[in-house]
């Protein structure tokens, strides 16, 4: 997911970003405001975590011009102002969760959870299959065969992105732009890395492999053989 923080305190702003990137998740920051709701109403974001209190714009006025401008991202609340009266302005500002500090990071991100699921409109595909692998996109679990498949958050959207494009081949420069967010070719094997450590996980082991190398093409996941 692509998710944007807004957070002035920058030591809780880089844990809150560690942990996201950490965790998967492609993460904007903004350390005031006013760069908030620029980035909020100029890019796509699955969700925002937002703190109340901000300099130059705070973060109840940041949520309630989105909503103004039509935005409906939601908007997770993080705040040290922890009273009633304090979560009900935020959710009547237009925020959808309200989590006060300090906080586990494990709760934040089961929010995050929610929000999305809350959000997917019924019908939307949350769950990925080619042949006998089976990608959750809500609960990032991987299966074949019904055998659990440990992958890193890197891992699992480089999967997600060949699954997504299953049977077509996937180019190094599409995975460099929409896995690593890379517009260049940086001349690293990291494409080549990552590739093979997938491979090993989704495929050793099992009688027929789905990722294939497509000489000089890139690469391409299907469910058998051409």
């Amino acid at each position: 997911m692509r998710i944007l923080v807004v957070e002035d305190d920058l030591e809780a702003q880089r844990y809150l970003v560690q942990g996201l990137k950490e965790s998967g998740h492609v993460v904007d920051e903004a350390g005031d405001g006013d760069l908030g709701l620029s980035l909020a109403l100029s890019r796509p974001y699955d969700i925002a975590i937002v703190d109340r209190m901000l300099p130059k714009l705070d973060g109840l006025n940041v949520v309630a011009e989105m909503r103004e401008h039509g935005n409906t991202t939601p908007v997770l609340f993080l705040s040290a102002l922890s009273e009633v009266d304090d979560r009900v302005k935020g959710l009547k500002a237009g925020g959808d969760d309200y989590l006060t500090k300090p906080y586990a990071f494990v709760e934040l991100l089961a929010r995050i959870d929610a929000l999305m699921r809350r959000r997917t409109p019924a019908g939307v595909k949350t769950q990925l299959q080619v042949g006998d692998l089976e990608l959750d996109l809500l609960t990032r679990a991987a299966t074949r065969s019904g055998q659990e498949i440990e992958l890193q958050p890197r891992e699992f959207r480089l999967l997600e992105y060949l699954m997504r494009h299953a049977g077509q081949v996937v180019t190094r420069t599409m995975l460099l732009e929409s896995v690593w967010e890379y517009h260049f070719d940086p001349q690293t094997n990291v494409i080549d890395v990552h590739i093979s450590r997938l491979r090993a996980k989704i495929d050793k082991g099992f009688e027929l492999p789905l990722l294939h190398t497509v000489r000089g093409a890139g690469y391409m996941i299907r469910a058998a053989a051409a």
